[in-house]
């Protein structure tokens, strides 16, 4: 076995409260391989247990989003069960859930995550995609689940996804047909929640962070786990839920730290009390 002296598959960077990770394999528009996985599937453990992390954006390198799985490390060599080839692999053999935790399927970070999407985002890409919280994308991204044409399944959630967040005929378009939509067409159905000029994804999703970093942690965080318990929950379930949350919410610190900076005229400190 031999570990890849490439550079990381995936790049993070500390700004403040907010995390950035960078899918970093440009040559072939950011394809998930199993160090991707697995190295996303520690950024969000990483993300939950840092209570100096608020909010985390996520995009990927060279000008690309991700043009999916990558057929030959991850597809092939899993399914054909052949010897690991470095550490990364070696721990998704051991573990495939790990997998499914880096692509969000099974696992959904305590804190808020946006997307900003530029060029290909495909398959895989477009799956994981639908887990984040706020989505932003160049106007002519190139959105697609095109599983089907290579006569695959999305494995990742968006037969069950995507038809709960946009209109259903639009939902099985994309997912029977595999062509891709602009980032235009995906904000006009609400894939996401911004198209914006190529090149300025990365800089509107740094903006709506900030604001989020800004804003209360644990109101931030409750909020966010409110809205996830809402989606699975009958509304008389879901309206117990959200007392439970929002009165822990309301007994903090941070609480009283806000409305006592207004009537003080002054920014609140949040230390996530």
């Amino acid at each position: 076995m031999s570990d890849s002296i490439a550079p990381p598959a995936v790049l993070t960077e500390r700004r403040g409260h907010v995390l950035e990770i960078t899918l970093n394999r440009p040559e072939k528009k950011n394809p998930f391989n199993p160090e991707m996985l697995v190295r996303l599937a520690d950024i969000w453990d990483e993300l939950d247990a840092d209570d100096d992390l608020r909010v985390a954006i996520m995009t990927g390198a060279g000008g690309n989003f991700s043009a999916g799985a990558d057929l030959d490390r991850l597809v092939g060599a899993l399914l054909s069960g052949a010897p690991p080839e470095n550490e990364f692999e070696a721990r998704l053999q051991d573990d495939l859930s790990l997998i499914y935790k880096g692509f969000l399927k099974e696992h959904q970070p305590k804190k808020p995550i946006i997307a900003a999407v530029e060029g290909y985002c495909y398959a895989g890409g477009t799956e994981i995609l639908q887990a984040f919280d706020i989505r932003v994308a160049g106007a002519n991204a190139q959105i697609a689940i095109s599983e089907v044409c290579r006569g695959l399944f999305p494995m990742s959630g968006s037969t069950i996804r995507l038809p709960r967040q946009i209109p259903f005929t639009v939902a099985c378009e994309l997912l029977l047909v595999g062509e891709p939509i602009s980032g235009t067409r995906a904000a006009e159905v609400g894939l996401v929640g911004h198209a914006v000029p190529d090149g300025e994804a990365m800089d509107k999703a740094r903006a709506l962070a900030d604001k989020i970093a800004a804003n209360g942690p644990l109101a931030v965080r409750g909020i966010k786990e409110s809205i996830r318990a809402a989606a699975y929950l009958p509304e008389a379930e879901a309206f117990v839920r959200e007392m439970e949350i929002g009165m822990g919410v309301m007994g903090s610190k941070d609480a009283r730290e806000g409305p006592k900076a207004f009537l003080e005229k002054r920014p609140p400190v949040f230390t996530g009390e």
